[in-house]
């Protein structure tokens, strides 16, 4: 009987009727992680700008006692379609101004020249004397086979005929914290750009060839006021104003006090070119000392101290300032303006003996230069080589046969 059981029991295996082995668990479901936000990217840093003193020696650098030359320019064209459209701006465009192309071209002329950017205000200084104060020129320490040069820059208040002849509108801080112009293209579209302002093409031409500027110098911009600064209506109006226009000239110069900042911190000066674009030759001294005391409280109040002066129309106080020295020119100097600057056709200075200024001119590049006077610019570059006449008006060129 125990082994019929037996035999049973086997049976039932064999033929699988016996119970199926427990199943093992499931595995743990898989923790599911949080997605993760992508990194933002760095924010951009200001990048160190060190600016040097030419006047101290170093070695490799040899002193330089010739003339420094100096050379003005007007804020530059960006679309030259819109202001050579033969509207009745088109001439005095021609005449006074540059397109962004020629601009970009007599930079690079002159770094092939082996000229080297100084501050207007390292080449002279006012020292102490038996006599009183009175005005010295110092001894630049250039590179050796390096001439020194200085550049200025009128009317850099981007007035509003400009803004409708193809010049950029402003100054502004761009996303890289550099020093950009904003404007409009032909198609009215706005614009944020290193390449279609004076400026800031500068600026990045020495990003390039920091060798063309070896103690940080930029230029030096010749403000009025009436219209503001930088593209920044800071000015007030004598006929009409309420407390909307005070409010909104202050917001104004609260938005250019960075910009200001930012052009002095990277080699930018400035200089008065009056308030008004005022003639300083006529004699009319009660509007002289209106005139600049204007200036000093709506434009010296945002961009600080300057012994600079560059006359407007190039007319100089008192109808000369040469061989006297009269009352226009005496104010202007009380008010501590030093360095008096006009314009000729070479880079002439002179220290005056009978009170503490120099009186100096300087050369102009623009159109009637370009078109008429090639062989006195030989020296930076080739008129041949920088004027745009696709771009510009057909106007007559006279330049010496070779």
């Amino acid at each position: 009987m125990r082994r019929l059981i037996t035999l049973l029991l086997l049976l039932l295996l064999l033929s699988g009727c016996a119970a199926p082995a427990p199943e093992p668990p499931p595995p743990p479901e898989p923790e599911l992680e949080e997605p993760q936000e992508p990194e933002p990217p760095p924010a951009p840093v200001r990048e160190p700008y060190e600016i040097k003193d030419p006047t101290q020696e170093r070695q490799g650098y040899v002193p330089w006692t010739g003339v420094v030359e100096h050379l003005f320019f007007h804020p530059v064209i960006a679309y030259p379609e819109l202001a050579f459209d033969g509207d009745t701006q088109e001439n005095g465009l021609d005449d006074y101004m540059l397109t962004a192309g020629e601009y970009k071209k007599i930079l690079a002329s002159l770094y092939e020249k082996d000229y080297v950017l100084v501050d207007i205000n390292s080449v002279w200084s006012q020292e102490e004397g038996e006599d009183g104060p009175h005005m010295v020129r110092n001894t630049l320490c250039l590179p050796e086979g390096k001439k020194p040069l200085v550049l200025s820059f009128d009317d850099t208040n981007y007035y509003p005929y400009m803004l409708e002849n193809g010049f950029a509108h402003k100054l502004i801080i761009g996303e890289d914290l550099k020093i950009a112009s904003w404007g409009r293209d032909p198609a009215g579209n706005e614009v944020v750009s290193r390449d279609l302002d004076a400026i800031p093409i500068l600026d990045k031409f020495v990003e390039e060839h920091p060798d063309f500027s070896p103690f940080g110098a930029k230029g030096c911009l010749s403000l009025t006021g009436y219209e503001g600064i930088l593209g920044y209506r800071t000015q007030t109006d004598t006929q009409t104003w309420d407390g909307a226009k005070e409010a909104n000239r202050q917001k104004e110069r609260e938005a250019v006090l960075p910009i200001v900042e930012e052009l002095r911190r990277t080699g930018w000066t400035f200089g008065s070119h009056t308030w008004g674009h005022i003639r300083l030759g006529d004699g009319n001294q009660e509007r002289i000392e209106a005139d600049t005391r204007r200036w000093l409280d709506e434009v010296g109040s945002l961009v600080g101290e300057t012994a600079i002066l560059f006359y407007p129309h190039g007319e100089r106080p008192d109808g000369n300032d040469w061989t006297k020295t009269g009352p226009a020119f005496k104010y202007l100097q009380s008010q501590g303006f030093r360095v008096f600057c006009s314009v000729g056709v070479e880079s002439f200075s002179f220290i005056k003996k009978d009170i503490c200024a120099v009186i100096c001119d300087r050369l102009h590049p623009d159109g009637t230069t370009l078109r008429r006077h090639r062989d006195q610019y030989l020296q930076f570059y080739d008129a041949k080589d920088i004027i745009d006449l696709e771009a510009r008006p057909e106007r007559e060129v006279l330049w010496p046969e070779e």
